[in-house]
């Protein structure tokens, strides 16, 4: 019991225990949506299997579908730090080098379930949904970053076209990963090494007669 005034019940969550409690519901939720099916699952099952009540993961999210949210931002900001620190003459793949060992990794820390995830995207609406409106926010964010690394200021029309092409090629790029990492006994180390060679090739090419 606290004194006059003072505070009563739990103490508030720190964002970082935010953001856990919002990264597990979001595997939570990919691992029903596969095992079977986005219109089988409910708020409960996914609340559930993280140990939490349904309020809670409404509280998080507005919709099932949202759920997978923080699996596909997770990278933004780290590709953006990226081409803010790309230099001129310098090739893009280096810049990311780290990139199959970072754990931040383009699409979140887990690339076995976000390539299961986005298999998803093909037949289920509501989650494409959700993945394409992922990139839409991100390209304002690589394009606030291009503009930084070249001096311009912000709402620079070439570096916003920069960044729809780079952005449009991390897209491809995961998906064309995911359509074919689709084997559950391949190694997880191997799963984000190639992933981040497809990332990173599909970046140098989009940053071809870049300068």
């Amino acid at each position: 019991m606290t004194g006059s005034g003072g505070r009563t019940g739990r103490p508030p969550l720190t964002d970082e225990r935010k953001a856990q409690i919002r990264l597990e519901i979001a595997r939570a939720a990919v691992d029903l949506f596969v095992g079977q099916g986005v219109a089988a699952t409910t708020g409960e099952q996914i609340g559930q299997a993280v140990g939490v009540s349904a309020r809670t993961v409404w509280r998080y999210f507005p919709s099932k579908e949202s759920c997978v949210r923080p699996l596909l931002t997770a990278g933004i900001d780290t590709i953006a730090a990226c081409l803010r620190e790309w230099r001129p003459g310098r090739p893009l793949g280096d810049v990311f080098a780290g990139l199959d060992t970072d754990q931040r990794v383009v699409v979140g820390p887990d690339p076995a379930t976000v390539g299961a995830l986005v298999r998803l995207t093909r037949t289920e609406p509501g989650l494409r949904a959700v993945w394409l409106q992922t990139y839409d926010e991100a390209e304002p964010v690589f394009a606030r970053a291009l503009a930084d690394r070249a001096g311009r200021p912000a709402g620079d029309l070439r570096s916003a076209i920069h960044a729809a092409m780079f952005n449009a090629a991390l897209r491809a790029a995961v998906e064309h990963h995911a359509w074919r990492a689709d084997d559950p006994a391949t190694d997880p180390a191997t799963t984000r090494a190639e992933l981040a060679e497809a990332v990173r090739t599909a970046l140098e090419v989009a940053s071809e007669g870049l300068t």
